[in-house]
């Protein structure tokens, strides 16, 4: 009778893949087991068009051999496929001598033992399908109740995310990792005249449970979006080519700084080892602790330890600890985002963990952790209310939500626009506008930045689809922010 093979256990996997890498004489290797479960509903009008609850599961083994990298992965968890794979990825780096120019070196990184669960109260997996499917039902049907008066579309989600991580290296460290994420929101369409205008409404993505799926906070702004949207499709548009003052609420703001200040301050895109989705950096090396990216009253902290970041974590996908520091202080660029290798480059002696991969078979790279803008001091010059905002302004849009974007191959030149403008004069809001963007060059953009919010108003906004990479990963990441006011900006109708 051939018996069963005793099934191994995640670290004892990881232990052998370990030995492996130590018996090729490689100078480093890691390991991540990784499980992933992500469940998505999607309402469209008064149906439930998309329910998927899909689960990926697999490892990927790292190593550098004599300066060069090797990677290889499978779905397979088994101590054959292990070996197996341990080994073609060491073989992968030794055939990556070949075309070595310049060998690769790690800034060296802390052993840890460690677990790390992501504070949740209501675990989302656990509620039933129905329970969730009937509240996108409702929150649609009363969207659709403005029918009547020109709603014609509706659509609602929700979007949960569980990764359960295992990380072994050479270096000693065992780092077992639980996130949850969670996210939900809705929008509608109205159509008059010839023209069709969305307005939407979500909570920020987050790394938190089903406690932030808030049923009263969802549909008590319900009939806010329906009406806005009303009253954007029937708002004029702005003439071409204007120069105003923005009031930039944290759901547009948070698109801004991370393509703006995010992107172009991942080290590897700075090296050019990246150039996908819109290029390399302008911020080199060579304008560290020199440039003025931004006014002296404006500060970007990362941060991978703020309480529901959706980038909070408790090691990066090289083991690195999470931690916080700032990109930008008393506006000028202080420090980059980096892994191991990058940190190496630029005579560092730690990387400050920007490593993540979105998969089991993916190779981890520099990523944009939670980066937000600091919020005014608490007595400054230049710290004002939304309010105040609005008030102390003459002539100017106030713009929520994110709309289209695009930046060049440099992060230099960015043209946005939103989900909803209103036109401020003399001090008060006078009625809606639609299709408006607003165009910058980078540090001029944030060199004009002449008031920003208190901390009673900072917001957690953030993305949940950051491609970076070919072939493309995804990350996700918080903004956190207040609002800001920028002036003398051009803008425009978007159809200009």
């Amino acid at each position: 009778m051939v018996q069963a093979p005793l099934k191994r256990s995640t670290p004892e996997l990881a232990t052998l893949a370990i030995d492996l890498i130590r018996q090729a004489g490689c100078e480093y290797g890691d390991i991540r087991l990784c499980d992933y479960r992500s469940q998505r509903l999607m309402a469209r009008d008064r149906s439930l068009n998309t329910l998927s609850d899909n689960v990926s599961s697999g490892f990927g083994v790292r190593v550098l051999y004599q300066g060069s990298w090797g990677f290889a992965a499978s779905p397979r968890k088994t101590p054959e496929e292990i070996t197996r794979i341990t080994r073609l990825a060491i073989e992968t780096a030794k055939g990556s001598r070949l075309a070595q120019q310049e060998p690769v070196r790690l800034v060296p990184v802390e052993t840890y033992q460690d677990t790390y669960i992501t504070p949740i109260e209501i675990d989302p997996f656990e509620i039933p399908i129905g329970e969730k499917a009937e509240l996108l039902l409702q929150i649609n049907d009363r969207l659709l109740s403005y029918r009547d008066r020109g709603i014609q579309k509706a659509y609602s989600f929700l979007i949960f995310n569980r990764e359960e991580k295992t990380f072994a290296s050479t270096e000693g460290s065992l780092i077992e990792q639980t996130l949850y994420r969670s996210y939900p929101g809705y929008g509608c369409t109205a159509i008059a005249n010839g023209d069709a205008q969305g307005r939407s409404y979500e909570r920020p993505p987050l790394n938190i449970g089903y406690e932030h799926i808030n049923k009263a906070d969802l549909l008590g702004n319900v009939d806010r979006v329906a009406e806005e949207a009303i009253e954007k499709v029937h708002a004029p548009q702005l003439p071409a080519n204007c120069r105003t003052t923005l009031i930039l609420k944290p759901s547009n703001l948070f698109l801004t700084i991370h393509e703006s200040v995010g992107h172009p301050t991942e080290l590897d895109r700075v090296y050019g080892y990246e150039a996908n989705f819109a290029g390399t950096s302008f911020a080199t090396t060579d304008k560290l602790n020199k440039l003025q990216y931004a006014a002296p009253w404006v500060n970007f902290v990362a941060d991978r330890v703020q309480p529901h970041g959706r980038s909070t974590m408790g090691y990066d996908d090289e083991g690195v600890k999470a931690q916080r520091w700032h990109v930008v202080k008393d506006g000028i660029l202080v420090d980059y985002l980096t892994d191991r290798e990058t940190a190496h480059r630029l005579g560092r002696s730690r990387s400050n963990g920007s490593a993540f991969a979105d998969s089991w078979s993916s190779v981890p790279m520099v990523r944009i952790p939670n980066l937000g803008l600091e919020p005014g001091e608490e007595e400054g010059k230049h710290t004002s209310s939304l309010a105040e905002m609005v008030a102390n302004t003459e002539d100017g849009i106030l713009i929520d939500g994110i709309g289209s974007f695009s930046i060049d191959q440099q992060r230099r030149n960015f043209q946005f626009g939103g989900d909803a403008f209103w036109k401020v004069e003399k001090g008060k809001i006078v009625g809606m506008l639609k299709n408006v963007t607003y165009h910058a060059m980078t540090t001029d953009f944030w060199n004009r930045v002449d008031a920003i919010g208190n901390a009673s108003e900072l917001q957690q906004c953030g993305t949940h689809i950051c491609g970076k990479g070919e072939p493309m990963q995804i990350a996700q990441m918080t903004h956190a922010c207040v609002p800001v006011r920028v002036k003398d900006i051009q803008v425009s109708g978007a159809s200009t």
